[in-house]
């Protein structure tokens, strides 16, 4: 009775985690380049190895099975698939085609992003709307001048028709080994490139979400009706503990 107690106890706390997850994903539906988290479930501990007597008055026992002890959340991972093109007409945003990473100068280092929606502060500096540093393929500030601003599928920037610098891009062959979700839009990873595929830069267009907003929303009713099922599991051990406990009782 206790270990279905458990059992029910541990399905709701892994319930309850992935619909927070999954409500992480609902809420950046309308966010550019945003990659969603997807999770495992994995058992709660070892299961318990279950053995029976080979027959009556035998001291041997045979082994027959694992009894399983509830689940839980296994490994958070980021779904790297990319997400479809919205044109906006913006000279400043971008999407990447491809595998790759705008590489960006944060106050805690260098960090990447598939967020291309991108501003020109006071200083001329191309800036993220969080005021993040754009960086070129040297590592330095992306400046531009007041001008006509055009963007080449292979990064090269130009300001009427001269040329200003090139988007500082990192490549990378396996991104879910090699790329760490930090917060926000943005991930940390080597500082050198590691893939040799160089993506597509395209201009006045944002890259969507790669969450699938149906496919969310069936998953959240699958949660919520067995973190339901797993909560009355609960309340039906309860029960069944207290008539055990009153039985007992009873009988001294």
């Amino acid at each position: 009775m206790i270990k279905g107690l458990y059992s029910a106890v541990t399905a709701m706390v892994m319930n309850a985690a992935r619909q927070q997850t999954l409500s992480h994903n609902i809420a950046n539906l309308q966010t550019p380049g945003f990659k969603q988290i997807l999770n495992t479930v994995g058992d709660f501990m070892q299961n318990q190895a279950v053995y029976v007597k080979q027959k009556p008055g035998s001291n041997s026992v045979e082994y027959v099975g694992n009894l399983g002890l509830g689940t839980q959340i296994g490994t958070e991972y980021i779904d790297f698939a990319e997400g479809a093109l919205q044109e906006t007409g913006n000279p400043l945003d971008f999407a990447l085609q491809g595998n790759g990473m705008f590489r960006l100068e944060t106050p805690d280092g260098e960090r990447y992003t598939r967020d291309g929606r991108f501003l020109r502060d006071a200083e001329n500096n191309l800036v993220t709307v969080e005021g993040f540093y754009v960086l070129d393929d040297a590592g330095q500030h992306i400046e531009l001048p007041d001008g006509d601003i055009a963007v080449a599928a292979d990064g090269a920037i130009t300001v009427n028709g001269e040329d200003v610098a090139q988007f500082g891009i990192g490549v990378f062959e396996n991104p879910q080994t090699e790329l760490q979700h930090t917060e926000g839009n943005l991930f940390t990873g080597p500082a050198d490139s590691t893939g040799e595929d160089i993506p597509r830069v395209v201009q006045g267009y944002l890259e969507t979400s790669n969450a699938n907003p149906s496919q969310l929303m069936t998953q959240l009713v699958e949660v919520a009706r067995s973190y339901e099922a797993a909560q009355k599991l609960v309340q039906n051990h309860d029960e069944l503990l207290g008539k055990t406990i009153a039985s007992l009782g009873r009988i001294g």
